[in-house]
């Protein structure tokens, strides 16, 4: 298998076993935004958690493209979490949480979510954690287990909902995605599987999908409608998209937009623009403005 994504060097680690939760990334924004570091002799201390707590903001701050790799603020990050004109600076809105999901997988700072939703996913429709440490060692190679299994375990946190797990309100808070319920599990002679369907996903926003697929790119004023369904971090894959829902999602956006055509002639099935925004965002802040 050809891992498209996987050209540079894959990552694993770096969280300390801790999923993201739900302050964190306003927290790090906020904190990148006054001029410090996370390399600052202070920052347990003007972050308020643990030492550890303070490199895994940081994994997740990149992981989400909310920085980059020189620990400036991205253009998304000032989009969501601007104290002026953030969109959605304290994360009320699931459209913004689905637009976090779409950056994880595509930045591809954190290699688990690339690799899953990308590739696994379409090799098994039900996988376990021992499917995925298989998976990245057949294809990969060079992997400590220990590391793949509490990387896992991270990704599990995230985004499954599990009703046994403690109530408490510190668990609570390491469950950023769950809200999404993109990832189902079930526990069968003591193994735990994980599904990924693909749905209609009708709760996404029509402009989150016109969005992701302006900001992935690699084509002049056509798309072809096979590459949005299911090329590397293809709205297809991210979102897990139906055939049936992404069509539907098309038809809204040509219905809203006249910039845009929907082309199904002679087998020939593709996404049409007459002019494309300048900046993505923009597709965006026509539904947050709505909102």
């Amino acid at each position: 298998m050809n891992l498209e994504g996987e050209k540079i060097k894959p990552t694993f680690s770096g969280h300390d076993s801790f999923p993201c939760r739900n302050f964190w990334l306003k927290k790090g924004f906020d904190f990148v935004l006054s001029g410090k570091s996370f390399s600052d002799d202070d920052a347990v201390v003007q972050l308020g958690v643990g030492k550890n707590m303070v490199g895994a903001i940081r994994y997740w701050m990149k992981a989400f493209g909310i920085i980059d790799e020189d620990q400036r603020i991205t253009n998304l990050g000032y989009f969501i979490f601007s104290n002026t004109d953030g969109v959605d600076p304290y994360l009320e809105d699931d459209a913004t949480l689905w637009l976090l999901h779409y950056h994880l997988v595509k930045t591809g700072h954190a290699s688990t979510y690339s690799l899953i939703f990308n590739y696994l996913r379409k090799e098994r429709i039900e996988f376990t954690k021992q499917n995925f440490i298989q998976f990245i060692q057949r294809e990969i190679g060079g992997q400590n287990e220990n590391t793949l299994n509490s990387d896992f375990n991270v990704f599990s946190r995230m985004y499954v909902r599990n009703t046994a797990r403690s109530k408490d309100r510190e668990d609570n808070l390491s469950e950023l995605l769950n809200e999404l319920n993109l990832v189902d599990s079930y526990r069968s002679e003591k193994l735990e599987y994980y599904i990924i369907e693909n749905q209609e996903r009708g709760e996404i926003p029509d402009e989150l999908i016109l969005y992701a697929i302006l900001d992935k790119g690699g084509f002049d004023m056509s798309v072809n409608f096979k590459s949005i369904e299911s090329d590397f971090n293809s709205v297809g894959n991210i979102f897990a998209i139906s055939r049936h829902g992404l069509f539907m999602k098309i038809q809204n956006l040509v219905e809203k937009n006249d910039y845009l055509v929907f082309n199904d002639q002679a087998g020939i099935k593709e996404l049409q623009f007459k002019w494309k925004p300048n900046n993505p965002f923009e597709v965006l802040k026509n539904y947050y403005g709505n909102e």
